[in-house]
């Protein structure tokens, strides 16, 4: 399952990144790295951006982002 796929309240935890290069590297930078508890908090009517809490903070990524972390 990847992280775009994810239901509205619910928490998973970040398994591995599917991007390579720059990609893979923003999303790391993001904080979003292997063994992370993440949490949507919300979805936009059209699915995009998805808002997460994420290490304490709340993040807002694209859909096509999301798509790139697979969690469990």
């Amino acid at each position: 399952m990847t992280l775009n796929e994810v239901e509205k309240g619910k928490t998973v935890t970040v398994a591995r990144l599917l991007g390579e290069g720059a990609v893979k590297r923003r999303i790391m930078d993001m904080g979003l790295t292997k063994g992370v508890e993440v949490t949507v908090r919300k979805v936009a009517p059209l699915g995009d951006p998805i808002e997460l809490t994420v290490r304490g903070y709340e993040l807002s990524i694209r859909k096509d982002e999301a798509a790139k972390v697979e969690v469990r």
